[in-house]
């Protein structure tokens, strides 16, 4: 029978952010094989399925040296996880081939709050005011650095919030699974079912990868494998409904990786937006501490 991992928010939220790191990455990725950057553009579904394939070996190349003690997976809840953790990469991928990478950003990873949310009737936890407040306090920084405008109701738009949404769907599957396997038995069937659905899709829509591309689709495979590592054993040691707002710091490194890579300086609305972010979280990690205290306090 699996152990879960103890508690520790703490850990938590260092995993989450680092996470949250890659995430931002694969998107930067991913613009860069949508677009021409690196040959003619590679259609979502073939970038998902890169993303998918390279993971994969990356992951199972870890199972082999960690030799982990695997036990019988519930395959129901796997292959729900996947199902939608691949139609949301898929959708995000899509989405940042046409608009601004930390517009895109933006608007996917509004899927915390929607975790958040599903996590009361699904998974049954305890949210109280002060994590709302500090939820809606990054929700609002998000909306910040969306810079609401018509553009906005574009299709590429309605693809990153519907991303979004199955995200947030995708959070609670993977808390269920967290308490249940080990996080690398996680990960591991989550690739593998996730290179045989995005084997079938791309099928239609395959063509051959320049030698630029092959890289950097290898390079977003092992990105992703890193992320998810983090992330799954972030949702493992604390509430899902408490490490979720902390994934708002994709936000964050979007705009640093835009920076870095495209040369564009944020402005005072990016500033803005991704100051609201962390006072959020901040918000939320000082209170929890807080809380951790005066109970050991009044253990003691």
């Amino acid at each position: 029978m699996f152990q879960p991992k103890a508690h520790n928010p703490r850990l938590a939220v260092l995993l989450m952010v680092t996470a949250t790191a890659f995430i931002a990455g694969t998107t930067l990725f991913a613009k860069a094989l949508g677009s021409e950057a690196l040959g003619p553009a590679l259609h979502p579904l073939q970038v998902s399925h890169g993303r998918f394939v390279f993971a994969f070996m990356a992951i199972s190349g870890a199972v082999a040296i960690m030799r982990p003690a695997l036990t019988r997976p519930n395959w129901g809840l796997h292959c729900a996880r996947t199902f939608f953790g691949w139609g949301g990469v898929t959708l995000m991928f899509a989405s940042v081939a046409f608009i601004p990478l930390a517009d895109a950003t933006a608007i996917v990873f509004l899927n915390p709050v929607f975790g958040m949310i599903l996590a009361i009737p699904l998974l049954g936890e305890k949210v109280g005011p002060v994590r709302w407040t500090a939820a809606t306090i990054a929700f609002a920084g998000a909306m910040i650095l969306l810079r609401p405008t018509p553009d906005s109701f574009q299709i590429a738009s309605l693809l990153a919030l519907a991303a979004a949404v199955i995200m947030g769907v995708e959070v609670i599957f993977i808390k269920k699974l967290s308490g249940r396997e080990l996080p690398v038995q996680v990960l591991l069937i989550n690739n593998f079912l996730g290179v045989i659905i995005a084997s079938a899709a791309v099928l239609a829509v395959w063509q051959m990868p320049t030698p630029a591309q092959w890289a950097v689709l290898v390079a977003l495979g092992v990105c992703m494998a890193l992320a998810q590592a983090c992330f799954v054993n972030a949702m493992a040691r604390a509430d899902a409904s408490f490490v979720a707002p902390f994934s708002y710091g994709t936000l964050i490194f979007a705009t640093l990786y835009d920076m870095a890579f495209f040369a564009q300086i944020p402005d005072i609305v990016t500033l803005v937006g991704t100051g609201t972010i962390l006072s959020g979280g901040t918000f939320l990690a000082w209170r929890e501490a807080r809380l951790r205290q005066r109970a050991r306090n009044t253990a003691s």
